[in-house]
């Protein structure tokens, strides 16, 4: 009896649930959040600078402030785009987006050995510092890389998407003009999980539960991220960026 009675209670608690209904507002709004971040962090060397007027050091690092920038306006477009009921547009700019995942990684690393060839960041650990983007550019593929596959699975699939797109943010927030954040990547990782957290807070306010995808693309990419650390001192690590340096150099 107890069993009986039980279901129509837990039935009437899911029925009063918010589950999908703000996933459009909820994820645009994440989106919205992301550009400002960018724009907030690249302003001043790069969007507000006149971007292929501003004083970049190398046309590679021009190309990539393009390419990622359109990821970023690709992210706005297709969350827009599914606001407005346009999924069939969606679909198809997927494909693209998908191709410019692909283009991103490819400039990503070539970006991030012109910067170790320089030096960068000038009175810093450089080859120590080469595995913040290298890191970036293995989390930001592979959840893409899932993200795709579960194309047909809105749910999972907007939020690997999303985490994918939190994997790019330390580079903007360590460029905040924040003391405890500026060209800190440790802190700025951290900061960024900030993004994971408002996606764990809609999960549990909008359906009670972790969606899988969030746990699993989340823990990855913190797992990868906070592992760069200490591997980014050994002495393998050294060898290995520096032959990527003397390759770019």
């Amino acid at each position: 009896m107890a069993t009986l009675a039980s279901r129509p209670e837990r039935a009437s608690i899911a029925t009063t649930l918010p589950g999908r209904r703000y996933d459009h507002i909820f994820f645009s709004g994440l989106a919205a959040l992301l550009l400002i971040t960018v724009v907030a962090g690249f302003g001043p060397t790069y969007y507000f600078a006149g971007l292929y007027r501003a004083p970049l050091p190398s046309t590679i690092i021009h190309i990539h402030g393009a390419v990622f920038s359109c990821w970023i306006l690709l992210l706005i477009t297709q969350t827009s785009l599914v606001s407005a009921g346009r999924v069939d547009i969606h679909r198809r700019l997927g494909i693209a987006g998908f191709a410019l995942a692909c283009l991103m990684v490819i400039v990503g690393l070539l970006a991030a050995s012109n910067a170790l060839a320089r030096n960068f960041p000038p009175g810093r650990d450089a080859l120590a510092f080469f595995i913040v983007p290298f890191t970036d550019m293995i989390v930001f593929p592979v959840l893409i890389g899932f993200a795709f596959r579960a194309r047909s699975n809105p749910p999972v699939h907007k939020r690997i998407i999303m985490v994918a797109t939190v994997a790019l943010m330390t580079a903007p927030i360590a460029r905040l003009p924040i003391a405890w954040l500026h060209r800190k990547p440790p802190m700025a990782h951290l900061a960024s999980y900030l993004f994971l957290l408002l996606i764990i807070a809609y999960d549990l306010w909008s359906t009670r539960k972790l969606q899988r995808a969030t746990i699993w693309a989340a823990a990855f990419l913190v797992f990868l991220q906070q592992i760069s650390a200490p591997i980014s001192r050994t002495a393998a690590w050294h060898a290995f960026a520096a032959w990527v340096q003397s390759v770019a150099r």
